[in-house]
């Protein structure tokens, strides 16, 4: 995947266009990613011993990898990603400022 936990990115597609946040989890079997504040959906929830009073909970639900892109650290920017290796190691790039990705 392009995208890793942790990274700022930016929606591209769908209801949450243009929102950004940071990746909170990355489900890489299934490409999905969990943004926070995107794809906020309405969860009924039993009362339980965590939560007594049960009711509605707002939550993130994930969305698909390929609808998000990776922010580029100078210009704060959506970028594509691209790949170098430096020291034998695979690492990731932002494709307009060649800035790298991974700290």
């Amino acid at each position: 995947m392009h995208v890793k936990k942790g990274d700022k990115v930016q929606v591209i597609s769908g209801k949450d266009k243009g929102k950004q946040g940071v990746i909170l989890e990355a489900y890489p079997s299934k490409n999905r990613v969990l943004v926070e504040g995107v794809n906020i959906v309405k969860k009924h929830s039993k009362p339980t011993q965590m939560n007594p009073q049960g009711g509605i909970i707002d939550q993130e639900a994930p969305i698909h990898a390929s609808n998000v892109m990776p922010l580029d650290p100078k210009t704060n920017e959506p970028t594509r990603v691209g790949y170098k290796t430096e020291n034998g190691k695979k690492v990731r790039i932002a494709k307009k400022s060649g800035e790298a990705l991974d700290k």
